[in-house]
């Protein structure tokens, strides 16, 4: 599993212009499954994503979680960060799991997310959305299960 973690102020989700979720202080987390991940994968980087440090504590240093300052959660299903760009100009996305594989483990990775007690949202999976957020710090931060230790 490949994700995007963006620490955010506030973001929001919309499909046919309709907003599906919204979060205020918080992290978007844009996840890209690939065919060969397992449950074993969301659970490290769960508990990766939930004990990050990456808010400002009283003396503006990143030493609190987003479980420490309370924050919501916004899960965003996206298989293009998934994609093989080396030969040609179009992108390849034959890495990224088949919906019958990934919507599972996206399903999985959210209730395990919840399990936390933080305020957690989603997109729809599979869905054309429109995805809006306010990037804070700016901090973004790629994290992948294949590269682990």
């Amino acid at each position: 599993m490949k994700i995007v973690i963006q620490r955010v102020s506030q973001a929001e989700v919309r499909v046919d212009e309709q907003c599906v979720a919204r979060i205020d202080k918080g992290l978007t987390l844009l996840i890209g499954i690939e065919e060969n991940d397992e449950e074993s994968d969301a659970d490290w980087l769960v508990q990766k994503i939930l004990n990050l440090r990456i808010f400002g504590d009283k003396q503006n240093k990143l030493n609190l979680s987003v479980q420490d300052v309370k924050g919501d959660i916004l899960c965003i299903s996206q298989f293009t960060l998934l994609a093989d760009y080396k030969k040609g100009n179009r992108p390849s996305f034959l890495k990224a799991a088949n919906p019958t594989i990934a919507l599972p483990l996206f399903e999985y990775f959210k209730q395990e997310i919840a399990k936390s007690g933080l305020k957690t949202e989603s997109g729809c999976f599979g869905a054309n959305m429109s995805v809006s957020l306010v990037n804070e710090g700016p901090i973004t931060i790629i994290m992948n299960s294949k590269t682990k230790t």
